[in-house]
């Protein structure tokens, strides 16, 4: 066996054991493991107590398909007229997403004197937030049945396909190629997304009956290779390979999603975990504490603006309060695509460097809070906060009157 080879094993295995034993601790202890698989990251990564450089191709490579299967597995739950009817319910909330949290990112930009281009790269990185980790933290938190769940998604599929929008002007812009280079990339996203919505949602039925459901190994290869297949064109036209992924959930029905959910959820827990280590194996933890107070500012405000669009929408489909907050607290985290909008700009010449190290630290914060935070409506006390007044005053009249001495002892 080649020596590269050899240290290669060593370093994933070693890893991967040790992204084990902090998934045990925490949930010995009650929180995400996501947290923790991003210290592991920064502690093995560029600048950290023991970098590991073998490994780095097979991270960057598991990382993009950890996503994919983690948007793959979110479609399988839902059926394709569930998804237009959440898109089209959506659409305003997916205004209200955009203003509340792409202007911010602007505004912090120009604030800062980096001018438009660079605001209009930072409001992509503060709007967006991270398909791969809010799905990891609904399956984590048992969330995937809940009513508020669709709204979530929803949510998730209008930024993603606002992305396959974003991304090509994005380039195109950063590129000096004017507004004709702009518009052909647009032109084609929408072509592509179009595309891959019709096939979904009207030859879904045929995807299915192609893909036995009786044959685990021809059912996992099958689901596997079209997810694969599915993300990678979208990837190529510029589409984002998660919407692509996305949209093969949806199109797969019947016995064999049920079963495909089954055979591709062990695998997903996997990749997923090395799709957090990786976006800590990338960040240097020197970079970071010169931006950490713009980061955080920008962070708490963000967080704020995304938390009340979660409530918004979850409030416009009818969800309970404790609902609402859920899916606010939910979409909190930016990952992946902050990630590359700020990687397309921190490239181009007249982009401040120091934009690539404030988005870092920005969805670090955003990534670590936010599933720690969407734990908060499952504790007893958050519920006593959301209770109706006149029970509250019950409550505290109830708890006055065990505390307090009966006059005919005194």
């Amino acid at each position: 066996m080649h020596e590269s080879t050899t240290v290669l094993l060593i370093e994933v295995g070693a890893l991967m054991f040790l992204l084990g034993l902090l998934g045990r601790l925490s949930r010995r202890f009650g929180i995400s493991p996501i947290p923790l698989y991003l210290l592991a990251g920064l502690a093995f990564g560029h600048g950290g107590l023991l970098p590991l450089s073998a490994s780095e191709q097979f991270f960057s490579v598991g990382a993009e398909i950890g996503v994919i299967l983690l948007l793959v597995l979110l479609g399988l739950e839902y059926s394709a007229d569930e998804l237009v009817g959440n898109l089209r319910a959506a659409a305003p909330v997916g205004l209200l997403d955009a203003a509340l949290n792409a202007l911010p990112g602007a505004a912090f930009a120009l604030l800062l004197g980096w001018g438009w281009v660079a605001a209009v790269v930072l409001a992509g990185v503060t709007w967006v937030t991270s398909s791969g980790v809010v799905a990891k933290v609904l399956a984590d938190l048992g969330r995937l049945g809940n009513r508020e769940t669709p709204v979530v998604l929803s949510v998730l599929v209008m930024e993603d396909l606002a992305m396959a929008l974003y991304l090509p002007l994005l380039t195109a812009l950063l590129a000096g190629t004017g507004l004709i280079g702009g518009g052909v990339a647009l032109g084609v996203a929408v072509l592509a997304v179009s595309v891959v919505l019709v096939v979904a949602i009207r030859f879904g039925g045929w995807i299915s009956k192609a893909i036995s459901a009786r044959d685990p190994e021809a059912l996992l290869l099958g689901v596997f290779g079209l997810t694969l297949l599915v993300a990678g064109v979208a990837a190529q036209l510029k589409v984002s390979a998660a919407v692509g992924a996305f949209l093969v959930g949806i199109a797969v029905s019947g016995p064999v999603a049920h079963h495909a959910t089954q055979l591709l959820s062990p695998l997903r827990d996997i990749f997923a975990a090395v799709f957090f280590v990786f976006f800590g194996l990338t960040t240097n933890p020197a970079d970071i504490p010169p931006v950490l107070l713009p980061a955080i500012g920008l962070a708490v405000v963000t967080i704020t603006t995304k938390v009340l669009t979660g409530y918004v929408a979850a409030r416009r489909a009818g969800i309970a309060v404790r609902g609402r907050w859920r899916a606010g607290f939910a979409l909190t985290p930016r990952g992946e695509f902050s990630i590359v909008i700020a990687g397309l700009a921190v490239a181009t010449p007249g982009i401040p460097a120091k934009l690539g190290a404030l988005a870092t630290a920005y969805v670090l914060i955003t990534v670590v809070v936010g599933p720690v935070i969407a734990r908060l409506p499952d504790f007893e006390w958050f519920k006593a906060l959301l209770q109706p007044r006149p029970g509250r005053r019950l409550a505290a009249e109830g708890a006055l009157t065990r505390h307090t001495p009966d006059a005919t002892s005194q």
